[in-house]
């Protein structure tokens, strides 16, 4: 990992492409600004974590015959048992 020390205004940039600024240091916060071409995805990490604990649940349901057959279930259940 490189660790750099900027001030307020300064920036770094990243294979002539990405440029990250500091824009306002506060308490324990720092406020980036960052200028990448559109076709960059930037997220913020645990917004990544939690989409990629997300997907692992998803994949983990029943395939979709089961789920059909459960939706089914749940429309009988719904209508009295009469389909």
């Amino acid at each position: 990992m490189l660790v750099l020390t900027r001030k307020k205004g300064q920036s770094i940039l990243i294979q002539d492409q990405i440029e990250v600024t500091i824009l306002g240091i506060y308490n324990d916060h720092i406020k980036l600004g960052i200028s990448a071409p559109p076709e960059v995805q930037i997220v913020r990490s645990e917004l990544m974590v939690s989409i990629k604990e997300t997907n692992k649940e998803a994949s983990q349901l029943p395939d979709s015959v089961n789920l059909a057959e459960a939706l089914r279930n749940i429309g009988k259940d719904l209508s009295g048992g009469a389909q």
